[in-house]
């Protein structure tokens, strides 16, 4: 079966739901959150102060950024606005700097919600959103020069702001040369309304062809304990070659590497993109215990839990690496903040990668049309 005939074997409404990934970056456990009840948890502010920033190439953001997909699409139906909104902005006290959304979530819902969350301090923050799919058509990728100053203006206007700090091309478009692409977000950039470029999943010789034509800021992929492929694909050496920084989506395992889910843990295949995932099976979700487990006995040993050391772990990988966690409650939001408190030596890190490096994974990331996306 080639690509275009899997592309129309789904809906469109599956094909844009599976296409607006991650990153992406939410996946292991969104970052941000925060109910409108009185019942809400207060917010440990230390956070803030204990914040450090990270740079993107020139960009400069805070350590742990904000995933930003999981509140309005992908992780379950749609969160109530009101929580959206100040789930987003107690990351920000928190001292996130750094928010990430996309056209295609929702579609649009996300940036949306991004929009109006941040514009009380927009001058304060970074915002990071996305190009690249045919949002009204097939779902599939689409990055013409023409396509992508359309939809530029579309999104500048959702997000209530003139200028987009770091856009990405959210997938490769097979069909356009990526020094076109670069060649139209420079005319964005060189307009005013574009500050830094990005890519996602891209593979490292578009980054270096990419780069060539403008610099590339960033470059977004899934990461995390039990997804170290850029270690291996030479993405991570690329990017510290070119001094291009990385963000990983999906930082703990899309939740799993929380120890919160389990072989029982069932997805609504409607609203929930895990559940069209070989590696969110019962049968894997069992299989890859382990991965929890080693994260579990460290988190023990170090009074954290298993996802404060899920990112320190990544944190400790590159210094050019800011994590984008995403999250639609407000005492996860604040164990991942907790993590900026947790140590861990370089012979601890290097001890739980190798730890890591002995177990399998069992299941593909991420389904046969999201996979024949990626570089």
């Amino acid at each position: 079966m080639t690509h275009e005939d899997d592309l129309r074997g789904i809906s469109r409404r599956t094909l844009m739901t599976r296409a607006a990934l991650i990153g992406a970056g939410v996946m292991a456990g969104p970052l941000v959150l925060a109910a409108c009840s009185a019942a809400t948890p207060q917010i440990d502010n230390r956070s803030q102060s204990r914040m450090s920033n990270r740079k993107l190439g020139n960009l400069e953001v805070s350590e742990l950024g904000a995933g930003c997909m999981s509140i309005s699409a992908n992780y379950g139906p749609p969160a109530d606005k009101g929580q959206g909104i100040a789930t987003i902005r107690a990351a920000h006290d928190h001292g996130v700097t750094f928010f990430d959304t996309a056209e295609v979530y929702g579609p649009y819902t996300s940036e949306t919600l991004v929009g109006e969350a941040l514009a009380p301090f927009r001058d304060q923050v970074a915002i990071a959103t996305k190009f690249g799919f045919d949002v009204e058509g097939s779902g599939g990728p689409l990055s013409r020069p023409d396509h992508i100053k359309k939809v530029v203006e579309e999104s500048l206007t959702r997000l209530r702001t003139d200028r987009i700090d770091l856009y990405y091309q959210h997938r490769v478009d097979p069909n356009v040369p990526i020094e076109e692409v670069a060649g139209a977000v420079k005319e964005l950039v060189d307009a005013g309304k574009v500050l830094h470029f990005g890519l996602s999943e891209a593979g490292a010789q578009t980054i270096r062809r990419a780069h060539s034509v403008l610099p590339v800021a960033a470059v977004q992929t899934e990461y995390s304990l039990w997804q170290r492929e850029p270690e291996r694909n030479g993405v991570l050496d690329t990017c510290q070659e070119l001094g291009v920084g990385f963000v990983p989506w999906g930082p703990l395992g899309e939740g799993y590497l929380t120890g919160k889910i389990d072989p029982g843990t069932r997805f609504d295949a409607t609203t929930d993109k895990r559940a069209t995932f070989p590696r969110w099976t019962p049968e894997n979700l069992r299989a890859n215990q382990p991965f929890v487990d080693l994260l579990t006995r460290w988190a023990k040993a170090k009074n954290a839990t298993p996802a404060q050391i899920a990112l320190v772990w990544l944190l400790a990988q590159k210094p050019f690496i800011v994590p984008i966690p995403g999250t639609r409650n407000i005492e996860h939001l604040n164990e991942n903040m907790g993590a900026l408190d947790v140590e861990l030596t370089p012979a601890e890190v290097q001890q739980i990668s190798t730890e890591s490096d002995a177990l399998r994974v069992y299941g593909e990331r991420m389904d046969a049309g999201n996979m024949a996306l990626v570089e």
